[in-house]
């Protein structure tokens, strides 16, 4: 296996009798990325991550997580991997730092240092003053930012997370989409399976769109937009209303410049590359002018709704 890629799945399948839930998924996800899962209920998501975890067999394929094969190393599995279910449950007659400290133990982790690592992160994720008050009368954000405390806990190299913003407020979807932003930032490999797609947007460094358990496209939101709705084109904005001709004559000269177009008060270059080096030196060369391009971006909305419209 790739030393740098943390989750690694080929033609990964999983029947129930003749149904198919999960159909030949491949995947490559890299130390610190965060992953998205997007898709509709029952496109195989959940099913996958249940694989992922080794809480479910393969009919087919394999995986490896940090190298190890879930199916027949589960244990070894579970100490890289935190999870966070959509449903996430708590001893309720229990404190913060108690429930943590259960888990803690369950992992094997020696007291004295597990007392240091429960402070640090109940730190991190805002809950220090309410460590000890019993979590029975925590609100619904406390609890999904002590899951994400309760994650962290085994110090993990890989996070899943099904549905961590569910039935958030805004202020508190945004400290959790935070504290996902640092596991990544502390290279733990981040897995999300989310409705939400601008949260997914927001913080995913890439995305897979389940359909009919299958992932029908992969890759960062700006490949997936370019590929779905630029037929794999760039769109390069200038804020130039016009350009003379001479000077669209020198951009059409660069290298993968297809086309020039203009929208409003901005002028679009088209090309098979993104050439916004190459049409500054030109516009600069041709006009004096130094002016800042803006490479088009997508909206992962809009995307989505393609695919599903194709499928």
């Amino acid at each position: 296996m790739n030393n740098n890629k943390v989750i690694e799945a080929q033609n990964l399948t999983k029947k129930y009798g003749k149904f198919v839930a999960v159909d030949s998924v491949n995947l490559s996800i890299g130390e610190g990325e965060v992953f998205g899962f997007l898709g509709p209920n029952g496109a195989g998501k959940t099913t996958t991550i249940l694989m992922l975890m080794g809480f479910s067999e393969p009919s087919a394929g394999s995986i490896k997580i940090t190298g190890y094969n879930p199916a027949r190393e589960p244990i070894k599995v579970k100490k890289v991997v935190g999870y966070m279910p959509e449903r996430i449950g708590f001893y309720d007659d229990l404190t913060a730092r108690e429930n943590l400290r259960y888990t803690g133990r369950l992992n094997g982790i020696e007291t004295k240092k597990l007392n240091a690592v429960i402070d640090r992160l109940l730190e991190d994720v805002g809950l220090k003053d309410k460590a000890d008050q019993l979590v029975g009368k925590y609100s619904h954000g406390m609890k999904q930012r002590l899951g994400i405390a309760d994650v962290m806990v085994k110090q993990p190299r890989v996070a899943i997370f099904d549905e961590p913003t569910s039935g958030i407020d805004p202020e508190g979807t945004d400290q959790v989409l935070s504290l996902i932003q640092n596991m990544a930032k502390e290279k733990i490999t981040v897995l999300i399976s989310s409705h939400q797609l601008h949260q997914v947007q927001k913080i995913c460094t890439q995305v897979g769109i389940f359909s009919n358990g299958k992932i029908v496209a992969s890759g960062s939101v700006d490949k997936l937009g370019r590929e779905a709705l630029r037929k794999g084109k760039f769109n390069i904005i200038l804020p130039i209303a016009q350009v003379a001709t001479n000077v669209r004559d020198d951009i059409l000269r660069i290298p993968g410049a297809v086309s020039i177009d203009n929208v409003a008060d901005s002028t679009v270059v088209v090309a098979d590359d993104n050439i916004s080096k190459a049409l500054e030196e030109v516009v600069y060369k041709s006009t004096g002018l130094k002016v800042q391009m803006k490479v088009e971006e997508f909206e992962l909305e809009e995307i989505y709704m393609k695919y599903f419209k194709e499928s």
